[in-house]
């Protein structure tokens, strides 16, 4: 399902003091480049705000005029835009992942049709769009999906009736769209508009049950690497490798099936079929060493007796 997606990058983040909010960091990466990895595969990424580096390349564009408020900026955003399908994002989003990103455009895109401009919306003829909606029951249009045409439509609609689309509420626009609602999965909607957020996020994502997937989705994307990680296994092996061997074996066995596996996927294999076949490799070793160690040790062992 091809789209483009709108990361609204701006905003004078008044309660956090003026500081700068899409730079302040989550588990080690920016609040932005989090955004920007939930939306990886859109066709065309547009942020709107001031120019930063970003962990991928992304097209810059400011609302007319600066600071102008949210629907300036979805309406300067939606310019640089061709798909039928776009995606409107805030840049504060620590949480939020493909698959939620993925059930909002399955939401819209599954759907046809719209009401006549003006009319509002009309329930039950096809949807504009789809918002999220959160856990306490409150729609969220800065984590949405809509489809082009009707939403230019409305923007310029506004922009006729007010003269300028400056300072006016995202109501203002959502009222006169045709939206369903996908609830939000836990924390997919949570953002980080106070320091008291900020630092409730980056304590979440060290909690004991959630930190290691956590991890190493910030370790595939730091490094680049989109691959599934089967971390029972990895983490068997590792268990394996140490009881077996000596606990430094451990980090030095995954390193080593990660360097086989990615020679495997450069000959042509699946990378987790690759590191599925290097892991199960790996721990056969382990246990035959393991085994070997104990027999020796065993009173019953043959040994030399050293009469010459």
């Amino acid at each position: 399902m091809s789209y483009d997606a709108i990361v609204l990058a701006g905003g004078a983040a008044q309660r956090l003091g003026g500081a700068d909010k899409p730079a302040l960091s989550v588990g080690g990466r920016p609040l932005l480049d989090r955004v920007l990895d939930a939306c990886a595969d859109a066709a065309a990424t547009i942020v709107v705000g001031g120019r930063r580096p970003t962990a991928r390349p992304v097209r810059w564009t400011r609302e007319d005029p600066p600071g102008g408020g949210p629907v300036a900026a979805l309406d300067a955003g939606l310019r640089q835009t061709t798909a039928e399908l776009v995606l409107v994002l805030s840049a504060d989003l620590p949480f939020l992942d493909r698959e939620t990103v993925r059930a909002l455009l399955t939401a819209t895109g599954a759907h046809a049709g719209g009401h006549q401009p003006g009319t509002g919306p009309r329930p039950g003829s096809g949807h504009e769009g789809a918002l999220l909606r959160d856990p306490d029951g409150r729609d969220q249009p800065l984590i949405a999906a809509y489809r082009g045409e009707p939403l230019r439509r409305e923007l310029a609609l506004l922009a006729t009736e007010h003269g300028s689309l400056a300072g006016l509420p995202l109501r203002a626009l959502t009222a006169e769209l045709d939206l369903t609602r996908v609830a939000a999965p836990p924390f997919a909607s949570f953002d980080c508009d106070t320091w008291d957020d900020l630092a409730a996020a980056r304590a979440r994502i060290r909690e004991h049950g959630t930190v290691l997937d956590q991890w190493i989705t910030a370790v595939k994307t730091e490094l680049g690497i989109d691959l599934p990680v089967d971390v029972k296994t990895l983490l068997d092996l590792a268990r394996d490798a140490a009881h077996g061997v000596d606990r430094p074996a451990a980090p030095l066995t995954t390193f080593l099936v990660g360097y086989a596996a990615a020679r495997a996927e450069a000959a042509g294999a699946d990378p987790a079929l690759a590191v599925a076949e290097a892991s199960r490799k790996a721990a056969g070793l382990a246990l035959r060493w393991a085994a070997e160690a104990k027999a020796a040790d065993s009173p019953d062992a043959p040994r030399e007796n050293g009469s010459g």
